[in-house]
């Protein structure tokens, strides 16, 4: 069976930066979107594919599960992120800080963004797993929106 073009596009790179909202449609099963994560997330289990993401990823993930002070979905989000084989995490360094802030001048993108792009190129990401348009503008990595995938 061919694999959906999306997970094709996530095999020929060497390593693929998720951005938070690629976890959350998986941990909270999306009714839109799971779909398109789940295989993506096997395919890293698997070691087919390589992931990254920042620390930051889980900050912005579990700030919604401690506001509504649902532990249980704290816990699920934390135990998935921090043992999910084939997924690398990428801490703040002064290298990550000084390419966002290069990032934030050359597109005025927000902090957080920045750092999660910047993070990113610091490891050397083929391409960009988000659903925030806003990335497409940078000349840097090929950033691929799920929502471009969606049938």
């Amino acid at each position: 069976m061919t694999p959906p073009p999306l997970i094709t596009l996530l095999r020929k790179q060497s390593a693929v930066y998720l951005d938070t909202s690629v976890f959350i449609y998986f941990v909270e099963q999306h009714p839109r979107y799971y779909k398109l994560c789940e295989p993506v997330f096997e395919d890293i289990e698997a070691g087919r594919i390589k992931a990254l993401t920042s620390t930051l990823t889980l900050l912005e993930i579990l700030v919604q599960p401690y506001k509504l002070k649902k532990e249980g979905l704290v816990l699920k989000f934390y135990s998935l992120l921090v043992t999910y084989p084939h997924l690398s995490w990428i801490d703040m360094t002064l290298d990550v800080a000084d390419r966002a802030a290069g990032l934030r001048a050359k597109y005025g993108y927000k902090t957080p963004d920045a750092i999660q792009l910047a993070s990113a190129l610091s490891q050397g990401a083929g391409a960009f797993l988000c659903n925030d348009r806003a990335f497409e503008k940078n000349k840097e990595i090929e950033c691929l929106i799920i929502d471009d995938f969606m049938r």
